[in-house]
């Protein structure tokens, strides 16, 4: 008979302190997730402006009310941390940023970048006028 080998167990979110990078890089992977339902509600608009000022009507109704533009200024905030976060992960796949000062930067970074890019993005667009 052979004897048991006791393996190690694989490490669970039990065994680890969450820090800004692991949070980070769950909500990378959420964002990925959102991205796909906000494209459907673009998708949605791009149909109703090809359709006709009727169904374009809905379509801005909608995204005019309180609930859709919690949803469009969520989904803005989606891309663009993903973006950012993408550049991020672009990066180490480089082999660059791997030292602890370093990595925490990066994640600082994206984070404080996504955030800013949202709302420079949603000042901009209500000072040209386009979230009347």
């Amino acid at each position: 008979m052979t004897a048991r080998i006791e393996r190690p167990l694989s490490p669970h979110l039990q065994t680890y302190r969450v820090t800004l990078t692991m949070a980070l890089s769950i909500i990378h992977r959420a964002t990925g997730v959102a991205l796909y339902f906000g494209t459907l509600l673009l998708a949605w608009w791009l149909v109703a402006v090809a359709t006709g000022p009727g169904a374009y009507s809905y379509v801005q109704a909608f995204t005019s009310s309180l609930i859709g533009k919690l949803i469009v200024f969520g989904y803005t905030w989606a891309l663009l941390h993903h973006l950012v976060s993408g550049i991020r992960y672009f990066f180490w796949d480089l082999g660059y940023g791997f030292k602890a000062n370093e990595r925490e930067a990066l994640t600082w970074g994206a984070l404080i970048a996504g955030i800013s890019l949202t709302l420079l993005v949603w000042i901009i667009a209500y000072a040209i006028g386009a979230g009347r």
